[in-house]
Parts: C-alpha cells; sequence; structure tokens
C-alpha cells in the first residue's frame, strides 16, 4: 500500500529591513498630472479602515482588522502614529503609516490600491514616507515585509536604500489562512 505524500506545510518568510543614516536614502519622487499626498490630520477610524482593506486586502493584511475600533482610534490618535495617504486625481490611491517607537521609526504599513500598480507611485509614496521618518528625528527608520506582500515590495525598499539585517522563517500562521 502506497503512502500518500506529504504536503508541504505553507510558510511565512519575514524580512526585516533598516536604514540607520539618511545619506543610504535614494528617493525615487515621479510626481505627474494631480497627484499629492496629505497627512491624515483626523483618527478617522471608518476611511483608515477603507484604506487598510483597499490596499492590504490582496495581501493577506490581517492584523488591524482583528484589532477593536476603539484601540484603532487610539492608535491612530497618538502622537506616535503618522498617517499620509496618496491622492491621484483626487481619489485615495495608498498610504503610507508611520510609528515612533522612541528615536526609530518604522514603516507600519505601506501599499497602493490595485489599480494605481504600474505607474511608479508605489516609489513615489515610499519616498516621501521615508523623508518624513528621517524629519521625525529618527536614528534609524525600519520595517518589514514578507513573502505575502507584492512582489516588488522588497526590491523597492532594497533601492530606495534599506539594508536586510534579519529574516524569520516559520509556519504560515492561522489568521492568514
Amino acid at each position: 500500500m502506497a503512502v500518500p505524500a506529504l504536503e508541504p506545510q505553507p510558510t511565512l518568510v519575514t524580512t526585516y529591513l533598516e536604514m540607520t543614516n539618511p545619506r543610504e536614502f535614494a528617493p525615487s519622487f515621479v510626481p505627474r498630472g494631480d497627484v499629492r499626498i496629505e497627512k491624515m490630520e483626523t483618527a478617522d477610524v471608518d476611511f483608515y479602515l477603507f484604506m487598510y482593506r483597499a490596499v492590504g486586502e490582496k495581501w493577506c493584511w490581517r492584523d488591524r482588522l482583528v484589532v477593536p475600533r476603539e484601540q484603532i482610534h487610539e492608535i491612530l490618535a497618538g502622537s506616535h502614529t503618522h498617517v499620509y495617504v496618496l491622492y491621484v486625481d483626487g481619489t485615495p490611491a495608498g498610504y503610507v503609516e508611520l510609528m515612533n517607537h522612541g528615536s526609530n521609526v518604522e514603516i507600519a504599513y505601506f501599499g497602493l490600491r490595485e489599480q494605481f500598480f504600474g505607474r511608479g507611485l508605489g516609489k513615489h509614496l515610499l519616498s516621501y514616507g521615508i523623508d518624513e521618518a528621517w524629519k521625525l528625528g529618527a536614528n534609524k527608520v525600519w520595517l518589514h515585509t514578507c513573502n505575502l506582500d507584492g512582489p516588488h515590495a522588497l526590491a523597492n525598499y532594497q533601492k530606495r536604500g534599506f539594508k536586510v539585517v534579519d529574516q524569520v522563517v516559520e509556519p504560515m500562521p492561522e489568521i492568514y489562512h
């Protein structure tokens, strides 16, 4: 009797990157037409969750969807959180969220809505976020990405000047199934 082959278990590969000096930053701004970035000044949970879902659903973002709305409001209203929204012709196209951790700034969330892919807007928005992180007085700007993110994410981070500092491989957490 043949033993059925075991299917390989899916894994999550998380890559941690950092930039420790603003001179490492290689920006790529490509504004054209009506492209602007605005800071989200109001802790608008509904708009934030709209953007989170619109950007992250394709990439299995789940973290903020399991957080109570009141906690999301506290996060957004806190002085350590900075959310910048990219608009193209008046339409919200993506966002970058920065979080202060003492003297370090994390790019906590970053991405575009799918209909805005392929126009260079990702490198533009990421460059804006990195620039803002340094303006916040960071000693280090860091982020993480994983194998669930877009196929160009890691390359974009590295082209902007981030260096890989760690990689963790683990079984795929249940939240992503």
